[in-house]
């Protein structure tokens, strides 16, 4: 067990702050890769100090819950991502909880007597706001929690809804108070937390079909009317013409002379939606002759593709609504906006997931392939100029440490087209990656800064013991794999009795639940959802000998 962690400056510094606040609600702000689940579980362990005391983590979508189980287990905290309202407390075996903002919001009366007195640790807390129910859900769900530890990379939100917990200027009506903020100059400044991102920018020539019925034809660089924005965008990035099999091709050349040095590199492509991603895929396909991931929020099995995506040397993954926030990559390099949604917010944080620091990499950069589309090309332009700024200092001082982008930001969809809409045809122009796009960078493309294992360097704290668990039985870790985290042995073993049970029942003739029960009859449990882990695995010995009994006959 972890007896201590080395912090980077910021998290120190957090970390002293939020045990000296006096307040119920501590609200983090910091940029993508700066490392707030770090920070959140070592706050986690100073303030319960072994003791037993509940935890919850709200993230924002199912597949971070899982991502932030993992990250538990690292810091000694048995978590439990699949959690079930109807079984009521936190199961005996493990220290928490793991939901997400919409389960918050449905089973608050539940939440609220699961967290009282306890921690409450509220990822990207921004989403709270996000539906009144959502807001009105957390709010309920927390409101008996001893401390409420709120972490944010944008503490603030399109529709400007206020966000439970969060202490505003004016009422609810003003900026949002951070009690501890480390921001993108402050990353930079330190080094070594995010990379260097490029922006190649493709104008190209669309024609479409507009909402009203009449031919539209445009390049990016044409004023024409706002309403037409979206349609000329959807135009470019429709895979029936030319300029986004371009750009995708581009982005593959880009990939593959990164991936001669790092082998591993992988590239993202952020789709509309589901029929989009498909169609991206055969493109990527079609010109790469390698099958891409792809992954979709809506999709069950999501999770398990990011997943193998994350530990895979696959080149490519396309994504919807998946992998703009919060989701840890680290060996993302290239980005390509496929999205018809062009706001500030998202941007920022679709930027942000190719943007994480790799320690032992001499080269660094990131290159994000956008549309020249106006607003995207002022947010590029935003991200560029604080990284030529802030490396310019650094040079300008003598030193020479490498770094990027951040500021998570949300999305809001563009609305979609009235029927009408037709795209026609789009072509790609001015795709000279190396060439106009750097132009104004004052930084030359193919020279690298590097960083040095010096200024990696953090400060060591001490941790507190986690709080004890009943029920740790010595040989379920062999029969299932140390390596593997508490919430994913207890998954299997449950796959597992499920797989027996159905054995059973078409051995026996009996019915599930008959099997069932004299199968917690006989294991002493009562239900398997509460179970913990040793006792699914005496269950499951339970029907290895039923079925072996069945054998002998």
């Amino acid at each position: 067990m972890n007896r201590s962690i080395t912090l980077r400056t910021w998290q120190h510094d957090a970390l002293r702050d939020f045990l000296a606040h006096d307040q119920p609600n501590f609200l983090a702000v910091a940029c993508p890769g700066a490392g707030k689940t770090t920070f959140a579980l070592t706050a986690a362990r100073h303030w319960l100090r072994g003791e037993r005391r509940p935890l919850v983590v709200v993230a924002p979508t199912r597949h971070l819950k899982v991502q932030w189980a993992t990250a538990g287990e690292r810091f000694g905290f048995h978590l439990e991502p699949e959690w079930d309202p109807t079984t009521g407390a936190i199961p005996d075996d493990m220290h928490g909880i793991i939901v997400t903002y919409a389960q918050a919001a449905s089973a608050s009366r539940v939440l609220s007597q699961v967290s009282r007195d306890g921690m409450v640790i509220l990822d990207e807390v921004h989403h709270a706001g996000g539906d009144m129910a959502w807001g009105e859900g957390v709010a309920t769900s927390f409101a008996d929690s001893a401390v409420r530890l709120l972490l944010s990379g944008t503490p603030f939100r399109t529709d400007d809804a206020p966000i439970p917990y969060v202490r505003y200027t004016l009422g609810d009506h003003g900026d949002a108070v951070s009690d501890y903020e480390y921001d993108y100059g402050a990353a930079l400044k330190e080094g070594g937390v995010v990379r260097p991102v490029f922006f190649p920018r493709f104008d190209g020539h669309m024609e479409w079909i507009s909402a009203d019925g009449s031919h539209r034809a445009a390049s990016f660089g044409d004023d024409i009317a706002r309403e037409e924005l979206g349609a000329r965008l959807r135009t470019a990035l429709s895979p029936d013409g030319d300029w986004l099999a371009t750009v995708l091709n581009r982005a593959d050349h880009k990939l593959r002379q990164i991936r001669q040095q790092v082998p591993n590199a992988g590239g993202l492509v952020i789709a509309t939606d589901q029929d989009h991603a498909r169609s991206i895929a055969k493109l990527l396909h079609r010109g790469t002759g390698e099958e891409p991931a792809v992954a979709w929020s809506d999709d069950p099995k999501a999770s398990q593709v990011i997943e193998g995506y994350a530990n895979s040397d696959q080149a490519w993954v396309i994504a919807v609504r998946m992998i703009s926030e919060g989701v840890d990559i680290p060996r993302l390099r290239v980005g390509v906006h496929a999205t018809t949604t062009a706001t500030a917010l998202f941007f920022r944080q679709a930027v942000g997931r190719i943007a994480r620091w790799t320690p032992g990499q001499a080269s660094q950069k990131a290159y994000f392939y956008v549309p020249d589309d106006p607003r995207l090309r002022h947010h590029a332009q935003t991200v560029a100029e604080q990284r030529r700024h802030s490396i310019a200092e650094r040079v300008k001082a003598g030193d020479q440490r490498e770094s990027a982008l951040d500021d998570l930001e949300r999305a809001v969809q563009i609305e979609e087209q009235p029927s009408l809409f037709q795209a026609l045809s789009s072509t790609a122009m001015d795709t000279d990656v190396d060439g106009p796009t750097y132009a104004d960078d004052g930084i030359d493309p193919h020279e690298d800064l590097i960083i040095s294992a010096e200024d990696l360097a953090g400060e060591p704290v001490d941790l507190p013991p986690p709080p004890a668990l009943p029920g740790r039985g010595p040989d379920a870790k062999s029969m299932l794999g140390g390596l593997r985290s508490k919430h994913a042995r207890k998954k299997e073993l449950r796959e597992w009795n499920a797989d027996r049970v159905l054995e059973l029942v078409r051995s026996t003739g009996m019915y599930h639940c008959q099997v069932n029960s004299e199968l917690n009859r006989r294991s002493n449990v009562d239900r398997v959802a509460e179970a913990d882990e040793n006792a699914l695995r005496r269950r499951l010995d339970q029907a290895e000998s039923w079925l072996e009994s069945l054998r002998v006959r």
